[in-house]
C-alpha cells in the first residue's frame, strides 16, 4: 500500500431558547475552522495537502451533531429489518417522508411493514407536521420541525466551512482505495472520489486530534467496481471517526452491494444511497449521513454517531 502525506431533551430546549449560539453554532469552530457563516461555492483544486490537525470539539456540527441521518428537505427511507441508527434522525419534510423507522418514544412508528422495513432509532425523529401516528403526538410538531430546521442550517454551515478550506492533493487520482493517508485536506481533481478495489486506511500517527477533510465537487462512491465488492475505511494509530469529514457536491453511494464499514461525517448536497434493496449484509457507518437536499435511502444499515 502507498503512504501519502498530505420527549424533548434539555439540550434541545436550549437550542430553541438560545438559537444557534446555544447549540454550538456560533463562534469559531475548532475542528472545521470556520465561523458558522454560510459561504457559496465549490471546492477548488489544490496542489498540496494542507495540514488539518485541530483540537476536537463536541459541537462542531451544532444540532446536526446528534443526528445519525438527516434527510435534508426530502426525508429518508429504510428497507430491511437490520437497520439501527444509534442517534437521532430527521428531515425538514413532513413525517410521511420518513418510512421504515420507529424511535424510542412509545407509539412513534413511521410506516413500518412487519418483516420488510423495520428500522430502529435509539434517539428521536424530527420532522414537520403532521404527527406520524395518533399515538405519537410529541413528534411531527412545530417543535420538532424547528429542531430539524436548525439541524439543517448547522449542517449547511458545516458544509460551507468544509468547502472554504484550502484545497489539498488527490493522491489516488480520484480512487482512494489501497492508500494510507495521514491527516490533511484532500481534494478530488476530477470532482469525485471513490474507494473501489480495496480499503482506505487513515493513519493518525498517534495524534488523537488528527483531522481528515475530503472535498469533492460532485460524487462519492464507496465499493465496487459494480454493485459487489464492498470497501471499508480503516482507522489506525489513534484515528477517530468524529474527525473525518466528506464534503460531497452531489450524491454519495455507499457499498451498493451491502457490507463494509464507512467512517466519518458525510455531508452531501443531493442525498446518499446506502446499499440496495435485497441485500442482507449490513453496511456499518461509524459517523453520520447528512443530506442538505435529497433523501437518504438505506438498506440494512447500522449507523453509530461518534461520541464527542
Amino acid at each position: 500500500m502507498k503512504t501519502f502525506q498530505g420527549n424533548i431533551k434539555p439540550w434541545l430546549a436550549a437550542c430553541l431558547l438560545g438559537g444557534l449560539a446555544a447549540c454550538g453554532g456560533g463562534g469559531q469552530d475548532t475542528i472545521l475552522g470556520f465561523d458558522g457563516t454560510a459561504r457559496p461555492g465549490v471546492p477548488g483544486v489544490g496542489t498540496g495537502a494542507a495540514p488539518a490537525t485541530a483540537p476536537a470539539a463536541a459541537n462542531s456540527l451544532g444540532v446536526a451533531s446528534r443526528f445519525g441521518v438527516f434527510g435534508g428537505t426530502a426525508g429518508m427511507t429504510n428497507q430491511g429489518v437490520g437497520t439501527v441508527i444509534n442517534g437521532d434522525i430527521g428531515t425538514t419534510a413532513v413525517s410521511t417522508a420518513v418510512t421504515g423507522f420507529h424511535d424510542s418514544s412509545p407509539g412513534c412508528t413511521y410506516t413500518e411493514v412487519l418483516g420488510a422495513n423495520i428500522g430502529t432509532v435509539t434517539g428521536l425523529i424530527y420532522t414537520a407536521a403532521p404527527p406520524p401516528t395518533v399515538a405519537c403526538p410529541s413528534e411531527g410538531t412545530a417543535t420538532t420541525f424547528a429542531i430539524a430546521t436548525q439541524a439543517r442550517a448547522d449542517a449547511l454551515a458545516a458544509y460551507n466551512g468544509l468547502v472554504a478550506k484550502p484545497g489539498g492533493s488527490d493522491p489516488g487520482a480520484g480512487n482512494l482505495a489501497n492508500l494510507v493517508l495521514v491527516p490533511a485536506t484532500y481534494t478530488a481533481t476530477g470532482g469525485s472520489f471513490m474507494i473501489q478495489g480495496g480499503n482506505l486506511t487513515l493513519d493518525a500517527q498517534g495524534d488523537a486530534n488528527a483531522l481528515w477533510v475530503f472535498q469533492m465537487a460532485t460524487s462519492l462512491t464507496v465499493g465496487g467496481p459494480g454493485a459487489a465488492f464492498p470497501s471499508s475505511v480503516i482507522l489506525v494509530n489513534g484515528a477517530l471517526a468524529k474527525n473525518v469529514y466528506w464534503q460531497v457536491g452531489s450524491a454519495a453511494t455507499i457499498n451498493a452491494g451491502g457490507g463494509g464499514t464507512m467512517v466519518g461525517t458525510i455531508i452531501s448536497q443531493a442525498g446518499t444511497a446506502i446499499s440496495t434493496p435485497g441485500n442482507a449484509a449490513i453496511v456499518t457507518i461509524n459517523g453520520r449521513v447528512l443530506s442538505l437536499g435529497a433523501s437518504v435511502t438505506m438498506v440494512n444499515t447500522v449507523i453509530n454517531v461518534p461520541t464527542p
